[in-house]
């Protein structure tokens, strides 16, 4: 399962089932889970975790140091859940001291080809990164988003749960959960209608969430104001996109 190719440091854990594809390079301090699958080409270093059931492409760089130019060499990680596709070309770096040495990436995401995850960042669960996508360092992106193809996110930016991107737009400030953003920069369109029914949303649960939207775009009123009126309503799938929003520090796109 191992091309006789492969350079794989005498420090690196490899689970069981673990294929590993020609000229590919596993440096110190990696760890491998079981039954996943290396291609051609690809140079993983550590300290870098990976679960189970991954799938890494092609020419992939993962667990590189960052690009961040006050990074000195300190000991940084990487750690990716279970269960991911990372496409031919993509780059995730390790963390930096100034935030918790740590970029983290969590279970069944699809990463396609391209794109750039920089240090610091957190991706949830069931994510989707369209291809060249580029997250600069400090982002987090909440489960079940999805950035479309060519979306560039400006560094310390948090995108909700469940949020969308269309393609080529640029993120300079917060996405809620929910919303469907799209432009340069990026500015709320509607709610992310189709992806909810998709994730077993009923539709009371999704007229909420529009009329949400709507009390917080457009109806003219301060952030505040909009979310004084959404917390009167008793709407548990509120709270996430409630909290969301109280606790923006770049600001929630607007």
């Amino acid at each position: 399962m191992i091309h006789p190719t492969a350079i794989i440091d005498e420090s690196a854990v490899i689970g069981n089932n673990v294929s590993i594809g020609p000229y590919s390079i596993i440096g110190a301090d990696v760890v491998i889970g079981d039954d996943c699958w290396i291609g051609p080409h690809v140079v993983l270093r550590g300290p870098t975790t990976l679960g189970k059931g991954n799938k890494i492409f092609q020419f992939s760089s993962v667990g590189e140091d960052c690009q961040d130019k006050k990074y000195a060499g300190e000991p940084t990680r990487l750690e990716i859940g279970d269960f991911n596709v990372i496409r031919e070309c993509v780059t995730i770096h390790r963390g930096t001291i100034q935030d918790q040495g740590l970029t983290q990436i969590g279970s069944h995401n699809l990463l396609m080809a391209y794109v750039h995850v920089a240090h610091d960042c957190v991706v949830g669960d069931n994510v989707i990164l369209a291809n060249n996508t580029t997250l600069a360092g400090h982002v987090y992106v909440g489960d079940w988003a999805i950035l479309g193809g060519f979306t560039g996110v400006h560094q310390f930016c948090h995108i909700g749960e469940h949020a969308f991107t269309a393609v080529n737009s640029v993120v300079v400030q917060d996405i809620p959960p929910y919303i469907m953003a799209q432009g340069h920069n990026a500015v709320p369109r509607t709610i992310n209608s189709e992806g909810l029914r998709r994730r077993g949303f009923t539709s009371e649960q999704i007229m909420t969430i529009k009329r949400a939207f709507r009390t917080l775009y457009r109806k003219g009123l301060t952030v505040d104001e909009a979310i004084a009126e959404m917390e009167g309503w008793s709407a548990p799938e509120l709270a996430s996109f409630i909290a969301f929003v109280q606790t923006s520090k770049r600001g929630i796109i607007r």
